[in-house]
């Protein structure tokens, strides 16, 4: 590496810190997340820790410093909020001086398992929770300095000054693109340091013809890879999650030209009703070395899954190797199949659809599902609900840069894809019913077998998808949905309502 990078990356080296502890091992962070009292040991050997008044991403308090590398590059708007960089420079001067005379632990390891995509990351916590959850959802690797190295500061006690740092709170998860630094202060909310440096590489591999990708990957038996796509609710992690396969990776992921490649070392799961019956392998995966946010315990200290009492988004973070079906790399070839899933609560979208290459760049961009009534404040009804490349809020680049991308390596390798409703049929949410999980996973099944291929298509009347006239062990009612509803014109309403809508979100993105 030139001088003047190594002197660039000794410019975020704390000084005049009491002492650095580095890469303690997980015993060695527990025992000092105990002793000062950050938080307490379930009755199963999981590291419990509350995290205040933070209990989930905070996205008005994310910040992209606007520079002349971030200007043209960023789509800039409500996701990506610029931050001057003179601001930033004067924040990450008091961030530095608040680290003085204190004990400081850092992690250090690499963000990516495909070596040749692979980034450095060094992360300095000021609790020891925090180093903890780096352990787990990085990878373990010690490598040198280099220019793809992504720096880090984790300081929950840390505020800034909205009135002169130009914030929109006392809290601040800022990304310096051209620095490759990254100052999270305000927040304990573990899911921000995992989605920062998710926002990075979103950022940095297009230029390398690698697509960044917000879903979870398994891998067969015949070395077939599947990936699935999908929002909060439509099933992501539990239909990748399949005994009969090994798991990739639940959440981020590249695609080159090697193949499909885990960013992660771990997994950061939602909790809220978590059970051994319905979630075994998730379930089985938190034990001695884990970590849960905002799991309120009873008295003996056991978890208790079902108590939302604190945050419906209640999380566990551990590593891959926890889990039983992990595969033992973190990479694999190119996909063979991709599903992307909605919950559609109005219950007019078909539960299988096979995609061409053109569809799945247009769903792509519009990134469709429904928020239920009573999820959030002010929802009596579903509620269309669209992100783009299913991950809206951590892609700083425009949305077409992306699902171009997708469209290219979907054509390149002939990769089938398709589009699975795990939402309601028979009529909307509190009429009709959900798709029960058994015939999700028989869809599935045949998808990831191709046995879906044998089947007749027909064109769908009011989205324009191709769906199977027949599916072995499926109900032939379901296939096309318009058969479950009793009242075939309130069917064809809602059906043109939300194509049209889907329709917007789609020409609105390939600007």
């Amino acid at each position: 590496m030139r001088g003047d990078e190594l002197k660039t990356m000794s410019n975020f080296i704390p000084k005049n810190v009491r002492s650095i502890k580095k890469n303690l091992s997980v015993p060695e962070l527990i025992e000092i997340a105990i002793k000062n009292g950050e938080g307490v040991l379930t009755s199963k050997g999981s590291l419990c820790v509350r995290t205040g008044k933070f209990t989930g991403r905070s996205p008005n308090d994310r910040f992209i410093v606007y520079d002349d590398i971030s200007k043209d590059t960023v789509d800039w708007g409500k996701i990506n909020l610029p931050l001057p960089e003179e601001n930033y420079k004067i924040i990450k001067s008091k961030a530095l001086a608040y680290m003085q005379n204190k004990d400081i632990l850092e992690f250090s390891g690499c963000v990516g398992s495909d070596p040749d995509y692979q980034f450095n990351v060094r992360v300095f916590c000021e609790y020891a929770f925090s180093a903890l959850f780096s352990k787990f959802l990085f990878i373990n690797s010690e490598n040198k300095i280099t220019k793809n190295s992504f720096t880090m500061f984790v300081l929950p006690g840390f505020s800034v000054d909205p009135e002169t740092d130009k914030t929109n709170s006392d809290a601040a998860i800022i990304l310096n693109l051209k620095e490759k630094t990254i100052i999270i202060s305000g927040s304990m909310y573990c899911g921000e340091i995992k989605k920062a440096i998710f926002t990075c590489m979103n950022y940095f591999l297009p230029e390398k013809e690698v697509l960044p990708m917000h879903c979870s990957a398994n891998i067969g038996k015949n070395n077939d890879v599947a990936l699935f796509f999908g929002l909060s609710g439509t099933g992501k992690t539990t239909l990748s999650n399949d005994p009969e396969r090994r798991l990739i990776g639940d959440d981020e992921h590249g695609w080159s030209e090697n193949g499909i490649f885990n960013f992660e070392g771990g997994c950061y799961a939602k909790c809220i009703n978590l059970s051994r019956e319905n979630e075994p392998i998730i379930y089985n995966s938190i034990k001695f070395g884990s970590l849960l946010e905002n799991v309120i315990l009873t008295k003996d200290r056991t978890p208790d899954y079902t108590d939302s009492s604190i945050t419906e988004n209640t999380r566990a973070a551990y590593p891959m190797k926890a889990v039983s079906i992990a595969h033992d790399k973190l990479y694999g070839p190119h996909p063979k199949c991709i599903v992307f899933l909605t919950a559609d609560a109005f219950g007019v979208m078909p539960p299988v659809a096979k995609l061409s290459p053109q569809d799945a760049r247009d769903y792509f961009l519009c990134g469709y599902t429904s928020k239920l009534a009573g999820t959030e404040r002010g929802i009596i009804e579903p509620q269309a609900t669209f992100s783009y490349c299913f991950g809206a809020p951590f892609m700083p680049r425009k949305p077409i840069e992306y699902a171009s991308l997708l469209e290219r390596k979907i054509k390149e390798q002939n990769v089938r894809i398709y589009l699975l409703n795990t939402g309601w049929i028979g009529g909307s949410f509190g009429i009709g019913k959900r798709i029960d999980i058994k015939t999700t996973r028989r869809i599935v099944k045949h998808i990831i077998e191709g046995t879906i291929e044998n089947s007749k298509f027909i064109k769908d009347k009011y989205f324009g998808l191709t769906i199977p006239e027949y599916l072995e062990g499926i109900p032939a009612e379901i296939l096309n949905p318009i058969n479950s509803w009793e009242n075939k014109d309130e069917y064809a309403k809602k059906a043109l309502e939300l194509a049209k809508k889907i329709e917007s979100q789609i020409k609105k993105h390939k600007e």
